[in-house]
């Protein structure tokens, strides 16, 4: 596979599919669109929602030691979620089925893209109205569950890799009648199963695991209008592990403290968005089991400014920072964990990519959006890359120079994404593009893959009913 293969292939996959599409979308705006909810009689106290995305990638210029230099992949991912209510009490239950096919060998390929027939929700929730005065609202749900919490840069459900970060446990929300906000939480976070490889091609079905062995718990506040239109929120984050049988960790304890101010995009306003994490705990220096403990001390920065254009195009132009600390010499470990955030609203898509995220990286950046009609949505960014410390691993590349000698500069990455629903709120194709064009570190790390600069694409297909 190369790179124009890959793109050969996207471009005859959607000039396949767009005429078969086209004469099914005057329908679909008429408001006859199929789903579930009304193949079952759209009960009030009962939805019943889902959907199918069929995307290929292709990827040349593998970037991460250890790989192929060039790999492509189909994968299919199919959600079906239910919830029953009755009075303020609910019953949910979602079942996600990840599957990939065309894997290479070798190849990227792990519980990131497969996880066959998995109930990742299972829960009981239930609301208590005026429960902290009138106006106010609080809820509490437990079982299995997906979150998506603040900024999402410590704890997510990743909707762009074909799998999903499942937790089990209990979370609690309230918001007061002013309109501010606090949600705690304590949960296991589910080990997707099975690992080994050759479960992954045939598509194994075997139930995800949750145990003590890994645990997260959290506490968000947030304010809207704290300061004018702008909204305040911190946080705490704990996540503690430990090794299980089978299983070796960093026996990893870490504490996460944030704060974040954001005011929203509106036409014709600048906005901004500024949050800071500090992080602090111990770590194992390896998985060995009598590795010694170090201590931890990193930090994450991100900050961006924005402006709205006026106009039905709700063009947004921004100027961003990001910055998220490396270990180094010494005798304290400063490299950052993103612990389950999200990777593709800031970097690149995870994916077969998966090559930058939050941890050792220092990237100014450009970032241009727009809307122009209900129907398509699109952005494209630039972002130099650094360093932040030039003896740890480059972002997630697992590229490492530990003497230093390879410089700090990692390359330029451009990324876009261009989303078009084919047929209103039925059927929606996404695009995705980045080039890498590899600096001196990603060119001359000891271990950097002599494969030149990185291109990536991918086509999805997502059909809701």
């Amino acid at each position: 596979m190369t790179g124009k293969t890959g793109v050969r292939k996207i471009v005859a996959w959607l000039m396949a599919m767009t005429p078969l599409a086209l004469p099914m979308t005057a329908q679909a705006e008429d408001g006859d669109r199929p789903t579930l909810q009304k193949a079952i009689g759209n009960p009030d106290n009962f939805m019943l929602t889902g959907s199918t995305r069929l995307r290929y990638e292709a990827l040349d210029g593998q970037p991460r030691p250890g790989f192929g230099e060039s790999e492509d992949l189909w994968s299919l991912r199919t959600i079906l979620s239910a919830e029953y209510r009755t009075g303020n009490v609910r019953l949910g239950a979602e079942m996600y089925d990840s599957r990939a096919f065309g894997i290479n060998n070798p190849t990227v390929v792990s519980t990131n893209e497969v996880n066959t027939f998995e109930l990742v929700q299972a829960y009981v929730g239930a609301a208590f109205p005026n429960a902290f005065g009138q106006g106010s609202k609080a809820s509490v749900q437990a079982g299995r569950m997906t979150l998506n919490i603040g900024s999402r840069r410590l704890i997510a459900a990743d909707d762009y890799r074909n799998t999903t970060n499942g937790y089990t446990g209990l979370r609690g929300d309230m918001t007061l009648r002013g309109g501010a906000t606090a949600t705690v939480l304590y949960v296991l976070p589910q080990t997707r199963l099975p690992e080994d490889l050759p479960s992954l091609r045939r598509g194994k079905v075997q139930m995800d695991r949750e145990n003590f062995d890994t645990q997260l718990w959290a506490a968000f506040l947030a304010k809207p209008r704290l300061i004018g239109k702008t909204m305040g929120e911190v946080a705490y984050v704990g996540f503690a592990e430990k090794d299980a049988p089978g299983r070796l960790t960093r026996d990893r304890r870490l504490s996460s403290v944030s704060a974040r101010l954001i005011s929203d995009p509106k036409a014709g306003e600048p906005d901004f968005e500024v949050e800071g994490i500090y992080q602090f705990g111990t770590i194992s220096s390896s998985t060995a089991a009598n590795a010694p403990t170090l201590d931890v001390a990193a930090w994450f920065l991100h900050a961006d400014l924005g402006y709205t254009f006026p106009g039905s195009a709700k063009a947004h132009l921004s100027v961003e920072y990001d910055r998220a600390s490396g270990d180094g010499p010494g005798g304290k470990y400063g490299r950052f964990d993103t612990i389950y955030g999200f990777r593709r609203g800031e970097f690149a898509p995870s994916g077969i990519y998966a090559a930058i995220g939050r941890a050792n990286i220092n990237a100014p950046g450009i970032r241009f959006e727009a809307a122009p009609n209900t129907r398509v949505d699109g952005f494209v960014a630039w972002h130099p890359m650094w360093l932040a410390s030039r003896y740890d691993s480059f972002s997630t590349t697992n590229v490492k120079d530990a003497t230093g000698r390879s410089g700090n500069f990692a390359g330029h990455n451009i990324d876009g994404r261009i989303r078009w629903w084919l047929i209103p709120r039925l059927l929606r194709t996404e695009l995705n593009a980045s080039y890498l064009a590899k600096g001196r570190f990603l060119r001359d790390a000891p271990n950097a893959p002599d494969t030149g600069n990185t291109r990536y694409i991918s086509l999805a297909m997502m059909l809701n009913y």
